[in-house]
């Protein structure tokens, strides 16, 4: 029998792709990677799963490991039957923190990701690695980054970035000796298309925070070149959906897919936007590029009022913009598009405003 193994369960991806994927292979069983300080949170997420959708009942076994550990800290009888049959892997495991401490994320989106990558050779017969990365191994390059654009000399803002970059370059160095490998890239992930449901507001939903606070005329603080610099989000739906359909496709097998809007806003109009759809009127206040980080998040004062971290200010004036373009023609062939900006901020909107006492932290 052929087993997926998914790493990262029960965050959001593993836990919306694990269905997909039985029902994409209805003869396997799936395995899914839990940290044992996970344990509970697993089971109750696997039998909220099951409940919803009985025919896959039964079909995951819940199996404590570690990806920073040689072997995923299995033990060997188990690690033995993984590398016996058919695998398929979804190395979804990371650090998603842009503030992550260095050594944290090294270990864990570098290490762990060579640990599977060397999981994934032992296997006798692997059917694909799944690898979920991000479009932001860019780093802050100036530019157009392409799919097939990993190492142009780029400089980091964060060590998230960095890492998921560096781990990339793993696994892009296994697939060119010959492993069998889909990169996922997503952009900024924000909430459901349709429902707005997301686990978390960062990024993007920091600014929402920012105008929802202040009054019927809101300030944001924008360095000049926002109106041109591209903020790059996507609904969790359309990243889903994306992997769901690609993991199976012959077509998407060693390549590397943007799953990025191929039209995004610049940071000014989604400013803007959302200070509409907040009924706010808005007042940008000009910030020098080169300062904005640190004069929002440092002075005494403004920090407190402004409450939006340097490592998201980073992005309000990211250089890099993304061709989608053979990602696009790719999800065409399984019936997958993009929903623009204007088709999914309503929901964005309304479930935030729904929701005031959701947290900045979650499980990916």
């Amino acid at each position: 029998m052929s087993v997926v193994l998914i790493t990262g369960f029960p965050g959001f991806l593993g836990s919306a792709l694990l269905p997909r994927t039985l029902h994409r292979a209805p003869d396997a069983r799936a395995v899914a990677l839990v940290q044992e300080r996970f344990a509970d949170q697993a089971r109750a997420a696997l039998a909220r799963i099951e409940r919803d959708d009985p025919a896959i009942a039964g079909r995951t076994d819940l199996v404590v490991g570690d990806i920073t550990v040689p072997g995923l800290g299995l033990p060997d009888d188990e690690r033995a039957r993984l590398l016996a049959g058919p695998l398929e892997i979804f190395h979804l495991a990371a650090v998603y923190d842009l503030s992550v401490p260095a050594d944290l994320a090294w270990r864990v989106n570098v290490e762990g990701t060579r640990n599977v990558v060397a999981f994934a050779r032992a296997a006798t017969s692997l059917t694909r690695l799944q690898y979920v990365s991000t479009c932001y191994v860019s780093g802050r390059y100036d530019g157009l980054f392409a799919e097939t654009d990993l190492e142009l000399g780029q400089p980091f803002a964060n060590h998230y970035d960095h890492t998921k970059h560096e781990a990339e370059r793993v696994v892009a160095r296994a697939r060119d000796a010959g492993l069998p490998v889909t990169v996922y890239r997503p952009s900024i992930v924000v909430g459901d298309s349709a429902t707005g449901a997301t686990q978390k507001f960062d990024g993007p939903y920091y600014l929402l925070q920012l105008l929802a606070r202040q009054g019927v005329t809101a300030a944001v603080p924008l360095p000049g070149r926002a109106a041109r610099t591209q903020f790059n989000l996507v609904p969790s739906d359309f990243v889903v959906d994306a992997i769901a359909a690609l993991a199976g496709h012959d077509g998407a097998l060693n390549r590397t897919v943007a799953l990025a809007q191929p039209d995004p806003p610049t940071v000014t109009r989604m400013c803007e936007v959302f200070a509409d759809r907040l009924g706010k009127r808005l007042r940008t206040v000009p910030m020098p590029t080169g300062l904005a980080a640190f004069s929002i998040d440092r002075v005494p004062g403004v920090g407190r009022l402004f409450r939006v971290p340097s490592s998201t200010l980073d992005y309000l004036t990211h250089p890099t913009r993304y061709d989608v373009a053979a990602t696009t023609a790719l999800l065409d062939e399984v019936g997958v598009r993009c929903p623009a900006f204007d088709d999914h901020v309503d929901a964005m909107v309304t479930f935030f405003l729904r929701n005031p006492g959701l947290g900045s932290a979650a499980m990916v």
